[in-house]
């Protein structure tokens, strides 16, 4: 059995690096706009004209260019911590995690559908479970403490249907 950081202070610390991203760059976390900025800056450099009659990539570009957002930087150092972390934890595995009545395919394509969804809802949402729930939280905004409860409710909900491929 792996030993995994204790959960009470593994959030303790995550909320210390949510008030610092507050404090230092006047922002909270999030993911979701770093999507954004992949396509947004991918169709302005594979079809610029095409960006230009849109407005959405056009304001994108008045903006500048999408790859040197901040955000960016956040998502790179992101995952190049959870690659070390997963190293230096000795956790660091190719496989499909899955129950005893699913396969694989049916795994990667539930996680590919359900990845799906939660951007489109994290765009309508104007932001992700880190930038609208959890900075929202932060800052006592009730739209934040609103996301986070319908998050964690519908996961519920959901999970009482699909527990049956998982035990």
């Amino acid at each position: 059995m792996k030993n995994y950081m204790n959960p009470y202070l593994a959030g303790f610390l995550l909320g210390m690096v949510l008030l610092a991203t507050i404090f230092i760059s006047g922002r909270g976390l999030g993911a979701s706009g770093a999507v954004k900025g992949v396509v947004t800056g991918t169709v302005l450099a594979v079809a610029p004209g095409h960006a230009m009659k849109n407005e959405f990539y056009a304001a994108a570009k008045a903006h500048g260019n999408p790859f040197k957002d901040w955000l960016m930087f956040e998502m790179a150092g992101v995952l190049m911590g959870a690659f070390i972390s997963g190293i230096m934890s000795d956790r660091l595995k190719f496989f499909v995690e899955r129950g005893p009545r699913v396969t694989s395919g049916v795994r990667i394509l539930g996680a590919a559908i359900g990845g799906a969804l939660f951007g489109i809802g994290a765009q309508f949402g104007r932001g992700c479970t880190s930038g609208a729930a959890l900075s929202g939280m932060a800052v006592l905004s009730a739209g934040g403490i609103l996301t986070m409860m319908a998050i964690f409710g519908s996961a519920y909900a959901v999970a009482f249907f699909l527990r049956k491929l998982w035990i």
